[in-house]
């Protein structure tokens, strides 16, 4: 095991993570990823478990440092991302706490993430949609190998979206392999 690689795992948050994830939607650098201040009706959704939808708490040896939300954008019942094609999944995640970020947590989410969406063979890619002006998120997603495919705008927010293509996932995956 490599002692520099953060010990993160993923767990289903339930509604007894209410209150902390209020707590970082309340935080400016979350505020900044969504100044919209989208209500995500925790209290609500927490209580439902929807096939389509995963909500995740990840924890790093047993501390809640982050949230990831997995969907299919077909299924997903506001039909958010429009006409879609089957076989794709997406993506939301943050870092809860300003001073979890920087220290390779979301990385290591991400990795996660991607593995589990593509655990399951049908799926082809993984979208996310970054706000136009989140210069840093761009960069990360970028930097795991996010190709860009659209400039869109989602209600009242300009993003772009990015995919991940199954091919080049399990590429990179066999190269980080090979290269341990």
């Amino acid at each position: 095991m490599n002692p520099n690689k953060p010990t993160v795992q993923f767990r289903f948050a339930t509604p007894q993570d209410l209150a902390l994830l209020r707590h970082w939607d309340e935080q400016p650098h979350i505020l900044h990823s969504d100044p919209n201040e989208d209500d995500w009706n925790w209290a609500e959704e927490l209580a439902r478990t929807p096939e389509w939808r995963e909500f995740l708490v990840a924890e790093l040896d047993g501390r809640p440092i982050g949230f990831v939300q997995i969907i299919d954008p077909l299924l997903e019942d506001t039909h958010y991302w429009g006409e879609v094609p089957a076989n794709l999944r997406a993506i939301d995640i943050w870092i809860g706490e300003a001073e979890d970020l920087g220290k390779g947590y979301g990385t290591e989410m991400m990795s996660q993430a991607l593995d589990r969406c593509f655990s399951h063979p049908e799926v082809t890619a993984v979208l996310i949609d970054p706000l136009a002006y989140n210069t840093a998120a761009i960069r990360f997603y970028e930097r795991m190998g996010f190709e860009f495919v659209e400039a869109r705008t989602f209600d009242e927010d300009d993003c772009l979206v990015y995919q991940m293509r199954r091919e080049f996932w399990v590429q990179k995956r066999e190269f980080d392999q090979s290269s341990k």
